[in-house]
């Protein structure tokens, strides 16, 4: 399913985290692919309420713990400023999609990291 909401389309997610040696490109591609997962879940299913954005929000947050072992195996990890894009990107999803009340601790709140 192509996303079709377009601030979405041209925002660049997970910037700080390619443009910081730190953190390997192919792992963050796999971290980007989560958040835009997320975006594709959220046209097609549209949630109704925060319940229903956080039940969609949390799936992708367990996708962000599952990666934890393929940063930490290329010798990085999610630490602070890594846990603070992916969360600020989270919060952008669900602004994006209109719910800009949305709390940005709820929306990742299963995390790991």
């Amino acid at each position: 399913m192509a996303i079709t909401n377009q601030q979405v389309t041209g925002h660049p997610f997970l910037r700080g985290l390619y443009a910081d040696e730190y953190f390997p490109d192919h792992v963050v591609d796999k971290g980007k692919a989560v958040l835009l997962r997320l975006c594709e879940r959220i046209e097609a299913e549209r949630p109704s309420d925060l319940a229903a954005l956080y039940a969609l929000t949390h799936v992708a947050t367990e996708e962000f713990n599952a990666l934890e072992a393929e940063f930490e195996a290329a010798g990085s990890e999610i630490e602070t400023f890594a846990r603070e894009e992916i969360a600020e990107d989270f919060w952008f999803v669900a602004s994006a999609y209109g719910f800009a009340e949305a709390d940005i601790e709820e929306l990742i709140a299963p995390r790991d990291w």
